[in-house]
Parts: C-alpha cells; structure tokens; sequence
C-alpha cells in the first residue's frame, strides 16, 4: 500500500468502532438508504424503464429509528410460500432489522449457519476485511524504480487493478485510475539517459495465478486473468469491456505500455534491486472506491487484488491461500461468528467457498446500521454504497423486470452471486413502514436462469411487506 500502518492500534480500533455501530440508534443512515417505496416521486431505471413502468420510490431521506419491526411470524407468511419454488432448490436466508445489534437473532432465519455454495457474494466478506484492516482512502502503489544497467528501469506491481494505459481524460472501467503516462513523466525527468529496457517486477505476490476450485476456464473466457500484480485494466485487452477478453501475460502488456511510453525497445521479466530509489510512482483509486467498483460490478480482479492487501498488511502471505486466511482473521478479530465459513479466495469464484447466509446478513447488519453521532465514521459504509441498485445498475441493471419482483426495482440494493448450480442474493431494502432491512438469500442446486428471479421476487416482496401480523 502507500503507507505501512500500525496494525495492534488500528485493529483495536476498528473493532471498538463496529460494535458502536452496529448497536447505535439515530437517523444518519438517510445519506445512504434508499427509503421505502411510499411517497411520491417516480423515475426509470436502466434500460429496462423502456419496457416496465417505473416503479414509485422517494427521493432519500432519513429513515424514522421507530419505524414498526417485521415479526417472525408475519415474515414467514410472506417469504414462505415464494421459498418453496422448486426452481430455487436448497435455498436459505435470514432477515435482520439494521437497527438491532449484530448479536441478535435474526427477524427470520431459514438454516441461516448451513454453509453454502456463495458464489460472489463472497465479495462482501472481502470488502469488510478490507474496512476493517486499511483506511478508506489508502491507495496502492505502482512504482518504477532504476534497472541493473544505466539505461534499464523496473515496473514494480504491487497489485493495482486500475492501472491504464489509457490517455485522460479516458477513465476506462475503474474510477480515477492510475496512468501509465502520468509514471512515464515522472520518469523521463528523472533519468538522465534514453531507457532501453524495461523490466517488469512481480513479486509482490506469490504462489500459483489461479486459486483451487476455479473452473479451468475462467482466465480463457473473461472472467478473470492469471492474478499478476503487474496489470491494465484488470488485465483487459479491451479496457472499456467489463467482461471482455484478458491478456495471456498481463505484467507483460503493462511493461510494453510503460516502455512505448518511453521510447524503450526491451521488455524482460526482472526484480527491483532491494530499497532501490524511486524514479515515479502512481496510485490506485482510494480502497473505498475500488471496494464500491468491485460491488456494483461484481469485478473479481479487484477483489483477489484487495484481499491480498489484507494479507500484506497483516504480515501474513499474498497467496490465495494466505489472502482467504486473512479475510478470515480480520472477521474474528472484529467478533463476526465464522462458524462453517472456508475461504479459498477473495473474489467467490472458488466452487470450494462456503459461507453461512448469518455471516453475510450480519456483515450488511453492520454496514448498514445507523451512526451514534454525526462524527462517528462508518467504517463499512462503502459496502452498502456499492451495492446494485434493483433495475439500475450494476449486476441488478438487467434484473427485478418480470412479475412480482419489478417492485423491488429502485427499492432493493443487493450483491449478486452466480455460479453454475449456485445463485445468491444478499443486500438491504426498506418496508412499507420505512423500516431498512437486511436480507441475506442463497440458493444451491439448481440453475441461476431458474433460481435468480425467484431470488430477485422475495427481496421484492420484503421492500412491499410490513410483515407485522
């Protein structure tokens, strides 16, 4: 990262600092929410506002703390008949209140610890790790540093997803992305030669590029690279293609950008000389925004990218492995039950992830709960801000259209998970009561062409329930 930090008194903190929030009781939260679907005001969605009628949502406000609270029973009537769908098979959830603390039961649970197939839900885990170990506004480093000879430099990765050849003020996907010009700059004032030769480091990371229980085709069909630190663009050939094609060696592509930059002819795989000095460097969108990009689209880069931060920042190895292991650590550390959780990477393309529907309901309980005071900083906010919107944007862009569940479009914000034979859908909404609620749902077994919208229908229905009776 930019700066190493001191993790005892930051990790003290943060754990201190979630459970004021997760218990606290005020009306700050309407900077965020999306409050409930009973006053006037309309507006379409995405593309799919041409087809289906916008659905009534307010503008945001806070919402009221005494809002009437879903009971069990009058969840259950609701959620029940839509969860016996044969299209959703194994399927479990929970419903939390976002004002309760994160030790209370759920308003409602169906098997809420089995663990399950979690598909990208598992971002949210990766994204509350990262809160609770770095700074929102830390960024990551990419450096050029001398080479062995006079007229060589070294590209050194340090796991930067957004790093762009692109000129401005072309941004390509990512916000605020570092430049390969903007470094070339910087180098060509600081060298007192022509560079020849470029050399590219990636040694930031280590172990194998592909994480155990991938599918063999997620680095040939878009889905993700082999993880390098070293990339552009996520490792996108196209850099305006969200799911395109990825480069076969992305460090190679980025260490061809920085040498036409500077006129060099040479590119070779090399490692920087230890406490070599700097000759330009550029940074990394802050960790908050990498973490609301890597929410709304679902980008698996950036997630593998951030979950080896918090390997390295808690001195443990930026491997798969070593990144699972840490996510899993901070999430003690902060007092989550991990019970049936088993990580193998940061991104929930992994089929050997499981994750119990309370862990995630809890994670969201946290980031949605409301500030104790106007200077309590919201440590997980990104999380929720990252969220798709219902029929806006995002993974949810093209979703919540069809039956019942176009009442959640602008109402329900939610992560998405999908796999083969795994589908989820974990996210907040608020009731006809202005009450925010917290919904974690994952189905298993069955396809996500059948499972998802009966997924997409059961949020809906708790953003149009008051479920009281």
């Amino acid at each position: 990262m930019g700066r190493r930090h001191r993790r005892s008194d930051r990790s003290t903190r943060r754990i201190a600092v979630v459970a004021v929030v997760v218990a606290a009781l005020a009306s700050l939260f309407g900077a965020v929410a999306l409050a409930g679907p009973g006053s006037p005001g309309r507006f379409g969605l995405g593309p799919a506002a041409a087809t289906y009628p916008p659905v009534p949502v307010p503008s945001l406000q806070p919402l009221t703390p005494t809002a009437p609270v879903p009971t069990a029973a009058g969840l259950s009537r609701t959620l029940s008949p839509l969860l016996s769908k044969p299209g959703l098979g194994d399927v479990t959830g929970v419903v939390m209140d976002s004002a309760s603390p994160r030790t209370a039961p759920p308003l409602w649970e169906r098997n809420g610890s089995q663990p399950m197939l979690p598909a990208s839900t598992t971002k949210l885990l990766t994204a509350a790790s990262v809160l609770l170990t770095l700074n929102p506004s830390d960024r990551i480093l990419t450096r050029v540093v001398p080479g062995p000879t006079p007229d060589s430099v070294v590209l050194i990765g340090s796991g930067d997803p957004s790093l762009t050849a692109q000129h401005a003020p072309q941004t390509g996907l990512y916000p605020e992305p570092a430049r390969i010009d903007a470094l070339a700059d910087q180098v060509r004032k600081a060298v007192k030669q022509p560079v020849r030769t470029v050399f590219t480091d990636t040694s930031a990371w280590s172990g194998p590029p592909e994480a155990a229980g991938w599918d063999s085709t997620n680095t040939t069909d878009g889905t993700v690279p082999t993880m390098t630190p070293l990339m552009l663009d996520g490792g996108r050939i196209d850099p305006n293609d969200q799911e395109g094609q990825r480069s076969p060696d992305p460090a190679g592509a980025a260490g061809k950008a920085l040498a036409t930059a500077l006129g060099a002819s040479d590119v070779q795989e090399g490692k920087a000389a230890k406490n070599a000095p700097t000759l330009g460097e550029v940074s990394s969108p802050p960790v908050a925004s990498l973490i609301e990009y890597m929410l709304t689209a679902s980008d698996n880069v950036t997630a593998e990218a951030l979950a080896r931060q918090v390997a390295i920042s808690r001195e443990g190895t930026p491997t798969f492995d070593g990144a699972a292991k840490a996510v899993t650590e901070s999430l003690v550390q902060a007092g989550y039950d991990v019970r049936g959780l088993s990580l193998h990477d940061g991104s929930g393309l992994s089929r050997d992830n499981r994750i119990p529907a309370r862990l995630l309901g809890s994670v969201l309980a946290s980031a949605a709960a409301q500030s104790a005071s106007p200077t309590d900083v919201q440590y997980l906010r990104p999380i929720l801000t990252g969220l798709p919107v219902a029929g806006g944007s995002g993974t949810l862009l093209d979703r919540f259209t069809g039956g019942s569940s176009v009442a959640g479009r602008g109402v329900v914000r939610a992560k998405t998970g999908t796999l083969s034979g795994a589908s989820g859908l974990a996210g907040v909404t608020t009731d006809v009561d202005g009450r925010l609620l917290v919904f974690a749902l994952m189905s298993n077994g069955t396809s996500p062409t059948e499972a998802r919208p009966e997924l997409d229908a059961v949020a809906a229905s708790l953003s149009r329930c008051g479920c009281r009776g």
